[in-house]
């Protein structure tokens, strides 16, 4: 079975599914990043910028600011999730306040 992924309402949400799972204006903690010059940035997401997979995982780009140092940019890919059984496409949230190590990606596969 396969699972359907969307985003939605120009970035404010990432549909798995056709369930709303991950929304926008949540704090996330990054370390190890390039976004801003903090070391742990307290990164306040506004919008979805791109969706995609790493099965399991479901993957995002957010547009947002640090509340530390008031960067403004676009993180590199975060882990907004995952879809550990397909059959079944039950979807797992990350907890954002949990420390998140965002990766860059030369391929990943894009949501449409």
């Amino acid at each position: 079975m396969t699972t359907d992924l969307h985003q939605l309402d120009d970035g404010a949400w990432i549909s798995v599914n056709d369930s709303r799972v991950v929304n926008v204006s949540d704090l996330w903690r990054i370390a190890r990043h390039e976004f801003c010059t903090c070391d742990l940035a307290d990164f306040l997401a506004e919008g979805i910028v791109e969706v995609g997979v790493d099965p399991p995982n479901i993957e995002a780009r957010f547009a947002g600011q640090c509340i530390q140092c008031g960067e403004s940019g676009v993180t590199d890919w975060l882990t907004a999730g995952r879809v550990i059984n397909p059959d079944d496409g039950e979807f797992y949230s990350v907890v954002p306040e949990s420390v998140h190590i965002p990766r860059k990606r030369t391929r990943l596969a894009a949501a449409e």
